[in-house]
């Protein structure tokens, strides 16, 4: 059911939670500061600054760039403001200048976490003064400022001491499977540094394509060697560029050429396999060709999903990166990595890494957006809590977001509307630079009026903020899901007959009075995850060959027929999974009823077509096919659907049962 009265009383306590009101308080409560990521310490004052007519003033020489940058972005949004160097700070004449005035200077910053990134920000009516430590918190803290600007070209006075709880906070594109040309990768890499990620993952070799020139073995990058995109791949002078637009924004760019596995496209162009004597030599050739052209501190080597039958190849390889001055990353679990080697954790626990001090860090675990529905990516990323702390330390550096979409696309473009790669990023912002969250893996909001739903909803909000003002002509798959609730009813044994009907069905079920067993808040419930029971659903202990029913109510002002997505079967975009069939929403005949009025599923183009990883997905996600259009009726609609399964396993190890439905207005 939506509710519009608890979402207003939401917002206001988590308003009130936010602000710290001094004995000048005036009613705080009343202003959203829309920022991602929320600031660890903030105080709302009163009062506004005016960034017309204003002037920014350096303390020092070297913030000379970072003030051209805000000049600019200022004269973007029609405000021309001076640049005024230190000579005034020179004379001690500080105060003086600050009035009309954004005043960027060096100084210490008392911070808990990441010093070098801590910022401290002051706005008054008369002033904005930012201070850090050096030109990273300084960027950081202007990312602010964009933020706190209102289309008025007015910032609320406030108060800001923030830094990361994470050292690492990154976000990596495969590129090896399928090729991402290098404006969409800029433009990626805009949003990273907007919201204040700090580490770029380039996966860029795979069994698919080598996508990286060598001078060296130009065969690499043949098209003959490649499966997709055929001659598609990155010169170094694309990569120098990248390095260097990611360095722009603070950002390390993080190479990835995989070894010894994902590596056919290297058998295929040099004839022999990377383990071999010969293919080791060829290796480390391109290691030395590699590390002598590039500027950077990391390469990542992979090692995973890979059977080692050269135990000398990663401690070779590794040895050899270590003595050109780079530090080895490689996947955990991997191959048999030194203790130096910094592990990125795909599926361990943290446990056996963590024990060991000596070992550094970064968690990837549920963090693959490819295998997420847009909706559950973005609530179970904003509770996860990474490296299973509440803030990093010297091992647990952080973690990155992965997106790998192993299966082939019909255009780049799609890999960004078929995954939810922005709204995950900033949830992902989010929890990483605030840290904490919640024990465990989780993919629901909680239930109704808990404090996990609030905490949620705050987020929520601020989230579909953003997604007006910076995300209009960008794919942002994602719909307000926290005032949705839902009453569900069951289990009721269906033996396996799918199509069984059960009381909630029958025309004397009044789900206004019958009491639910569970409720629920969001677009998309999981009853059970195909991780289970790593990744919670909702149900706390789901049985095979059972049916349940999920209803709400939806309120309308007029007849009107309105958009929504629905959807059953989230297919993961790395799995060779099948398209439904012709005439269903899915495999288990799941069903919509709508006033009592069946709602026909899509007329899928590709119905019932095999699962093949080289037949790219054309509309078998809610997010990336036309909306389901209903009529609602003026006042109160009636929504019912029926979730029946019968085994919880699939067609094979890939294609596990994600029992699950998303019903909500579509880009709402």
């Amino acid at each position: 059911m939506i509710k519009k009265q608890p979402v207003f009383l939401t917002l206001c306590i988590g308003l009130l939670m936010m602000c710290v009101v001094g004995a000048k308080a005036f009613n705080t409560n009343k202003i959203q500061l829309n920022l991602i990521p929320m600031p660890q310490k903030m105080v709302v004052n009163k009062g506004l600054f005016n960034l017309k007519n204003c002037k920014v003033i350096i303390s020092d020489k070297s913030l000379y760039y970072e003030a051209h940058r805000l000049q600019q972005y200022l004269k973007n949004q029609g405000i021309n403001v001076p640049v005024k160097d230190s000579d005034i700070f020179a004379k001690g004449n500080i105060e003086a200048s600050k009035n009309g005035s954004i005043v960027l200077k060096y100084a210490d910053v008392k911070s808990e976490q990441t010093v070098k990134e801590a910022y401290h920000l002051t706005v008054t009516p008369k002033s904005i003064v930012l201070k850090a430590r050096g030109n990273e918190g300084i960027f950081y803290g202007l990312e602010t400022v964009k933020e706190l600007a209102k289309s008025d070209k007015q910032i609320q006075a406030c108060e800001i001491t923030d830094w990361p709880a994470f050292a690492w906070r990154g976000y990596m594109v495969d590129a090896g499977r399928n090729f991402v040309p290098m404006d969409l990768l800029k433009q990626q890499i805009d949003v990273m540094a907007r919201y204040k990620l700090n580490i770029f993952h380039f996966h860029i070799t795979e069994d698919v394509a080598w996508r990286l020139e060598s001078k060296l073995y130009p065969q690499l990058t043949d098209p003959e060697t490649m499966i997709r995109n055929k001659g598609e791949f990155y010169t170094e002078k694309d990569l120098k560029e990248l390095i260097s637009y990611c360095k722009d924004r603070y950002i390390t760019l993080i190479p990835e050429i995989d070894m010894p596995g994902h590596s056919a496209a290297f058998k295929r162009a040099m004839k022999t396999d990377m383990q071999s004597d010969s293919g080791l030599a060829i290796v480390k050739n391109i290691l030395r060709e590699f590390c002598s052209t590039y500027d950077l501190p990391y390469l990542h080597i992979g090692a995973d999903e890979v059977k080692i039958t050269n135990n000398n190849f990663l401690p070779e390889v590794t040895s050899l990166i270590e003595s050109m001055g780079k530090k080895v990353i490689g996947w955990e679990p991997g191959g048999n990595f030194s203790e130096s080697t910094i592990r990125q954790l795909w599926m361990e626990g943290a446990t056996k890494v963590s024990r060991n001090k000596n070992i550094k860090y970064i968690d990837s675990r549920h963090l693959y957006i490819n295998h997420m529905d847009p909706l559950e990516s973005v609530v179970t990323i904003f509770n996860r809590q990474l490296c299973n702390l509440d803030k990093g330390n010297d091992a647990a550096l952080g973690a990155i977001m992965c997106a790998w979409p192993d299966r082939k696309v019909n255009s780049p473009n799609d890999v960004m509307i078929q995954n939810p790669v922005y709204p995950a990023m900033l949830a992902f912002a989010e929890r990483s630079w605030r840290g904490g969250g919640v024990s465990g893996w989780t993919a629901t909001i909680g239930s109704p009026e808990s404090q996990a739903a609030k905490t949620f909803t705050e987020f929520e909000n601020r989230l579909m903020a953003h997604k007006a003002r910076y995300f209009t002509k960008l794919p942002f798959p994602y719909a307000k899901q926290s005032d949705l609730e839902w009453k569900l009813y069951g289990p009721f044994k269906n033996e396996g007959a799918l199509s069984k009907v059960f009381a909630p069905q029958d025309g004397n079920f009044n789900i206004q009075t019958e009491p639910a067993k569970l409720t629920a808040l969001g677009g998309t419930i999981i009853l059970r995850h195909w991780w289970a029971p790593q990744v919670k659903g909702l149900l706390d202990d789901p049985q095979e060959n059972t049916t349940w029913y999920a209803s709400t109510r939806i309120w309308s002002n007029e007849d009107k027929i309105q958009n929504f997505w629905i959807g059953f079967n989230n297919i993961s975009r790395s799995y060779a999974s099948d398209s439904p069939d012709a005439g269903t929403w899915d495999n288990r005949s799941s069903q919509v009823f709508v006033n009592d009025q069946l709602i026909s599923p899509p007329v899928w183009k590709q119905a019932g077509a095999k699962g093949e990883i080289e037949l790219p997905l054309i509309d078998e996600g809610y997010e990336f096919r036309e909306p389901t259009k209903i009529h609602l009726k003026k006042g109160w609609n009636k929504v019912l659907l029926k979730l029946p399964i019968a085994s919880f396993k699939g067609k094979d190890w890939k294609n596990p049962q994600k029992w699950m439905f998303t019903f909500v207005g579509a880009g709402i």
